[in-house]
């Protein structure tokens, strides 16, 4: 099953490593940043799906962060901080932070929290799941791509767009939506990247891919798979 993502956005060398060290033994994936510069540099290239982070940094605060990413993300964020007042407490909270902890914290509540919050906003797991429409079966566990029994070789950015699309299957999904959660929140990757990759799925699983059955368009507004289901 694949491992649930996580940035630590902390200027502290030592405790970013204890904490990114403990997350990891949980079997959380973890990235480190040191500053803001560092963070915007990840999150332009992973999406991740939560994020810790300090607020006083070298070249600004996780305020900020926050600020930024919440035009583009909902992706949870906890503060942790050393900055325990009422006010900065409700700022963190106003800019859209999910969760705050204050330093010093045990590694046992952090972790305690962050399972939490996982838990609440992706509810059952779905990167283990098996989804099949027509003859495609895509499997998120092992992330492999059936048709007619023949595994499809997809690219790592054709799989994640697939996922996503099987993960909300007969709904319709906005280009955006699609470029911030597959590419990343701070991509620069053009819209017109969205598209590329939906012919290329298209070619790989439909048999008519200029007439396809299931990946369909909804011009204007974005793309849904048809006939999706749990296999």
């Amino acid at each position: 099953m694949t491992k649930r993502k996580l940035l630590i956005i902390e200027d502290d060398k030592d405790l970013a490593k204890i904490t990114s060290d403990m997350l990891k033994s949980y079997g959380y994936e973890v990235e480190t940043a040191r500053d803001c510069e560092e963070a915007f540099a990840l999150l332009t290239n992973i999406q991740f799906h939560l994020i810790l982070m300090d607020i006083n940094l070298p070249d600004g605060t996780g305020f900020e962060v926050c600020r930024e990413l919440r035009k583009v993300s909902k992706v949870p964020v906890i503060f942790a901080s050393a900055r325990t007042s009422e006010d900065d407490k409700v700022r963190g909270l106003d800019m859209g932070g999910d969760d705050y902890l204050a330093k010093p914290y045990s590694l046992r509540e952090l972790l305690a929290r962050v399972n939490a919050l996982v838990r609440r906003t992706y509810g059952a797991d779905e990167e283990g799941k098996v989804w099949q429409f027509g003859e495609v079966v895509v499997d998120a566990g092992s992330r492999t791509v059936n048709r007619n029994g023949a595994e499809i070789k997809l690219a790592l950015k054709e799989f994640d767009l697939l996922a996503y699309l099987c993960a909300h299957g007969n709904q319709i999904i906005r280009k955006e939506e699609l470029l911030r959660e597959v590419w990343g929140a701070f991509s620069e990757v053009e819209i017109s990247t969205v598209a590329v990759h939906i012919r290329w799925l298209r070619e790989k699983l439909e048999e008519d891919p200029a007439s396809p059955r299931f990946i369909k368009t909804v011009w204007g507004v974005g793309y849904q798979i048809d006939g999706v289901k749990e296999a």
